[in-house]
């Protein structure tokens, strides 16, 4: 299969090394001066340092040719980036089947990447790619499942036949509204766990906020048409206590930092990558609130992030609600 990658950050970049072995594959960037610099090294050193690139791996900044050559293509660039991407996308009458890998809603539209899509690309064949997987560890290899949701489950099926294989494992879905739900409520959650366990809260606090941010994900997700069982899998629960316990995920470093009394600026700042929670926050308190869904921990988390609310008396707050049913 001819495997067309979009966007050289991280997660790009080890999905790509994933596939090189399996497949023909593409690393596309927008940017000629970074895939020059990467073809150079083959390597990616300024969002993926320490890891070679075979010699199989092609990279690209043209993208009607990595586009209309490919039997598939992975978009894995921020949700920021995806309309704009998509939008050169059709402009190139490219028709080539589409897997997105990005997680959160869309700043100022509160649209998810598959609502995205379907306004940028009509009915080309596509799904979402989500689960518990650090792009560290995807490209050393180390054993990893995610799941592949399409509404069309053939095309999931198919799919997920071709990217799975060696340690990295695809389960199907055609929850394709529930899948996105995880993948951008756990952002949220993980800024939220860094918050406690920067403040030293210990292993019980994260572990009740882990849990009652699972409770507020599929609250939200079945107000929004999820499903129960994709919050109880790999792109619910899995990925929720990977990104709130990982000492890779970025979400769980934000709130980590904003403990140390950091302002959010220079936090983001010297991460120097995507922290898709801080930009998913208030889009997800926005939406929960207008369909009245209760979501306290998201709400603290917006608190902290834009009304100046220091994470201390958040953390109090939070304490200090009502006692009631589980």
């Amino acid at each position: 299969m001819k495997l067309t990658v979009l966007g050289a950050g991280a997660w790009g970049t080890a999905l790509a090394l994933s596939q090189a072995g399996r497949h023909d594959v593409t690393l596309w960037a927008r940017s000629a001066a970074q895939v020059e610099e990467m073809d150079a090294v083959r390597a990616n050193p300024r969002y993926l340092p320490g890891f070679s690139f075979p010699p199989s791996l092609r990279l690209d900044s043209d993208l009607k040719a990595a586009l209309c050559e490919a039997d598939l293509v992975l978009s894995v660039v921020p949700t920021a980036g995806l309309r704009p991407l998509l939008r050169d996308y059709a402009a190139t009458g490219c028709r080539t089947p589409l897997v997105w890998a990005n997680k959160g809603f869309e700043s100022g539209t509160n649209a998810l990447p598959h609502q995205v899509v379907a306004e940028a690309l009509g009915d080309v064949p596509c799904g979402v790619l989500s689960g518990p997987s650090f792009a560290q560890e995807v490209a050393q290899g180390l054993p990893t499942a995610l799941t592949l949701a399409s509404a069309d489950e053939g095309f999931a099926r198919e799919t997920a036949r071709r990217l799975h294989g060696g340690r990295l494992r695809i389960y199907t879905s055609s929850d394709v509204m529930g899948v996105e739900i995880g993948g951008a409520v756990k952002n949220v959650m993980a800024i939220a766990a860094g918050i406690s366990d920067g403040m030293g809260f210990g292993y019980n606090a994260r572990a009740a906020l882990v849990t009652r941010g699972l409770a507020e994900m599929a609250r939200l997700g079945m107000a929004l048409g999820g499903h129960m069982e994709t919050f109880m899998g790999l792109a619910g629960m899995g990925d929720l206590i990977l990104t709130c316990t990982g000492d890779l995920s970025r979400n769980r470093t934000v709130g980590l930092l904003l403990a140390k009394g950091k302002t959010l600026d220079d936090i983001l700042r010297e991460l120097g990558h995507v922290a898709e929670g801080v930009h998913t926050a208030r889009e997800v308190l926005g939406i929960a609130e207008r369909l009245g869904v209760d979501m306290p921990i998201s709400r603290a988390v917006c608190a902290v992030l834009f009304d100046g609310v220091s994470p201390r008396l958040a953390v109090e707050e939070l304490l200090g609600r009502e006692q009631k049913a589980e």
